[in-house]
């Protein structure tokens, strides 16, 4: 059984798509084993509390810099015999000691389609911001392994969605999310939990 680690800042939309995903069973050969908040307090424990799942929390704010927190976070990640770590909101900066812990085994969802508006700077509603600013007529979510490069790790995953006229930056994020975000995470998780995904250079190769 694959043990997965849900990393949060926040809400935890994303954590509750997952968690909803496993109690229909759509994530086979995965279990979600914990929950870490990067501030405590955060409504994504209490989702975590509700659901039965361990809730753990490793402040940003107790650390002097984002190296040691990431450092903290993978000796705890160890101890909880993590094999699958998912950023789901995770707004907080993670340096190679992670990618190094976890070569291939660390899922993140950007909303937007990479490499489209992403990188430094691109997060939460600056990417749909962004995204009706320039005018275009498609966005939608990705799915991706986490490289040292912020937004750069090999694409599982990606839904489009469409922009549709009169749209803010709060309606798009919540069609990005209902309509990709929730579909494609859990999705990218279980093929993960099943052996189902090879990862060659850039590309990801979906096994059958």
């Amino acid at each position: 059984m694959v043990r997965i680690a849900v990393l949060v800042s926040g809400g935890g939309t994303n954590l509750q798509a997952l968690i909803d995903a496993q109690h229909r069973g759509e994530i086979p050969g995965g279990e979600i084993a914990a929950v870490i908040a990067s501030k405590p307090g955060v409504y994504a424990l209490e989702r975590a509390k509700q659901a039965g799942i361990p809730g753990y929390v490793v402040a940003r704010a107790d650390y002097d810099s984002p190296r040691a927190m990431t450092v903290a976070l993978v000796e705890k990640l160890r101890a909880l015999e993590i094999d699958l770590v998912v950023l789901a909101g995770f707004m907080t900066i993670i340096t190679e000691e992670m990618v190094s812990a976890y070569p291939n085994a660390i899922l993140n969802v950007h909303p937007a389609l990479i490499p489209s508006f992403c990188g430094q700077g691109y997060y939460g509603l600056h990417v749909h911001e962004k995204a009706l600013e320039y005018g275009v007529k498609v966005s939608g979510a990705t799915v991706h392994f986490v490289s040292e490069e912020c937004d750069g790790g090999p694409i599982v995953l990606q839904k489009a969605v469409y922009v549709e006229e009169g749209d803010t930056p709060e309606i798009l994020q919540r069609r990005i999310m209902e309509q990709a975000e929730w579909v494609i995470l859990p999705r990218a998780v279980a093929l993960f939990c099943q052996g189902k995904l090879r990862v060659e250079g850039r590309t990801v190769h979906i096994l059958k």
